[in-house]
């Protein structure tokens, strides 16, 4: 299995797809995928909360994380539905370790590789997809896969893209504004490459409600969530956002100018004023858009 198709993924889209050209570690990033699930846990939370309320009525047995990484979600899932099995699913047995062990045994753990294992994976009330059906090359066909390991009357909730990070001022005082916009189109020319190379990609219009109608299931509702951490941010907030532009300088650095280099470099810098560690205007808003459907259930006969 080639590093396309392992799956595994924090809560938000943003995060970094430079594993794509084959030298990723996702194990050594666990600290980081951690640190980005818990900035956005309050987020989640309500839409574990909204997701509680849509099954209302339904018994949920067994809840699914597929794609769980280090498994702060999966956490998250097992506080809402204390009365049912929630397991962790990912290809890397060291974050499904951690999984484990965070949790303190709540949750449970499947390692699988995807999109072979998921007629493996066993029957499940509700799962939880987020930011890894992209990683695999026929989106539409993993969301049929998904919509068939439901039992009647069970939930899938996918949670794909949203809204970019925004953590700087337009002006920084610092090269050009406009440096996030920059980086975000960059960031989609790379995103748009992954797809591409993707071992069997299919060009598929991300229109996730209608997806989800093709998988043969019944819209439930979309909603978005906010993370909002305004100014001045703590520590690990600081940390996340350091790690998260070093990987954007070396996965971007071939689409940006020599200016917008030199301020990620200033950003960077872990002693200046203007760096990322200390400048007092530094924020984390973001949008994490849910999307759920139903399995119909079964007519009475």
């Amino acid at each position: 299995m080639t590093s396309h198709s392992h799956v595994h993924a924090p809560a938000h889209h943003d995060h970094d797809h430079s594993h794509e050209a084959g030298d990723f570690d996702w194990d050594a990033l666990a600290a980081h995928l951690e640190r980005e699930a818990e900035i956005q846990a309050p987020a989640v939370t309500e839409a574990t909360r909204w997701l509680r309320g849509l099954a209302s009525g339904a018994p949920v047995g067994r809840v699914l994380d597929v794609g769980s990484g280090p498994g702060v979600i999966a956490g998250l899932l097992a506080d809402a539905f204390p009365d049912a099995e929630v397991v962790a699913v990912d290809q890397s047995a060291a974050l499904l370790e951690r999984a484990r062990t965070r949790s303190g045994g709540r949750v449970g753990v499947r390692q699988a590789d995807l999109p072979g294992d998921f007629g493996t994976l066993g029957a499940a009330d509700l799962i939880w997809s987020g930011n890894a059906i992209h990683h695999l090359g026929d989106q539409q066909a993993a969301l049929t896969a998904l919509a068939g390991t439901l039992r009647p009357g069970g939930l899938l909730a996918v949670a794909e893209r949203g809204l970019p990070v925004r953590f700087l001022p337009r002006d920084l005082g610092l090269g050009r504004p406009g440096l996030q916009a920059r980086l975000d189109a960059a960031h989609e020319e790379v995103f748009a490459a992954m797809r591409a190379d993707i071992p069997g990609s299919v060009a598929t219009v991300e229109d996730w409600p209608a997806m989800l109608a093709e998988a043969g299931l019944v819209l439930a509702g979309s909603r978005t969530f906010l993370v909002d951490h305004p100014a001045p941010l703590d520590l690990p907030a600081r940390a996340y956002l350091h790690v998260q532009l070093s990987r954007r300088r070396d996965q971007l650095g071939g689409l940006l100018d020599a200016g917008d280099l030199a301020v990620l470099d200033a950003l960077l810098d872990r002693e200046a004023p203007a760096g990322i560690l200390t400048r007092p205007d530094a924020f984390y808003l973001a949008a994490v858009t849910v999307h759920a459907a139903a399995r119909p259930a079964e007519v009475a006969r």
